[in-house]
């Protein structure tokens, strides 16, 4: 995750990087580009991992109720971070 900060711009928008990023440690969503923090694929990704990872979505992602469901079912208090 950590070393996601470290990763080229284009890395960081490389969705296949990004989406194995974070299914490794949720934590890289923070330093994915931020079309990547609106994919929700890679947001279902890293929430399934931490919850708190919802901190680090799209405003969009952040609304939406599957994705802030799955963020719950792995940390409850996450729901914090929603928009919904």
């Amino acid at each position: 995750g950590m070393a996601m900060q470290y990763a080229s711009e284009g890395l960081r928008d490389d969705r296949d990087f990004v989406l194995r990023a974070v299914k490794l440690s949720a934590g890289a969503l923070e330093f994915a580009a931020p079309r990547l923090r609106a994919d929700a694929e890679v947001v279902r990704e890293a929430v399934r991992k931490d919850g708190y990872a919802l901190l680090c979505a799209s405003d969009d992602l952040k609304a939406d109720k599957e994705i802030v469901a799955e963020a719950v079912r792995e940390k409850g208090p996450a729901f914090k971070f929603a928009s919904v």
